[in-house]
């Protein structure tokens, strides 16, 4: 982890942002103390894998890979599609 002041930082954020984006961790300090900490994001999936792993939250059982295996409905022109789902979400007694 290396540090740089909030001067540095304002004369070339973007080269920090290009450290960070290889996996570099960087302090911003001011007067010598850390007011920031500018780390590389996680991917999607890791964001939510600890609240997985605590059970805290469950992942889908289908992807948008699965669309095709998904229930399609045929429904004609002269009815309410919401009203069919509606209707079909009163039935279902989950």
């Amino acid at each position: 982890m290396s540090a740089i002041s909030v001067r540095e930082f304002s004369y070339n954020p973007s080269a920090v942002f290009a450290r960070v984006e290889k996996g570099e961790t960087v302090e911003v300090t001011r007067h010598g103390n850390v007011i920031a900490i500018v780390t590389p994001a996680e991917s999607p999936l890791q964001r939510y894998a600890h609240l997985v792993a605590e059970g805290r939250i469950r992942l889908p059982e289908y992807t948008a890979a699965d669309r095709g295996s998904m229930p399609r409905y045929d429904v004609s022109d002269d009815v309410d599609p919401l009203a069919v789902l509606l209707a079909e979400r009163e039935e279902d007694y989950r």
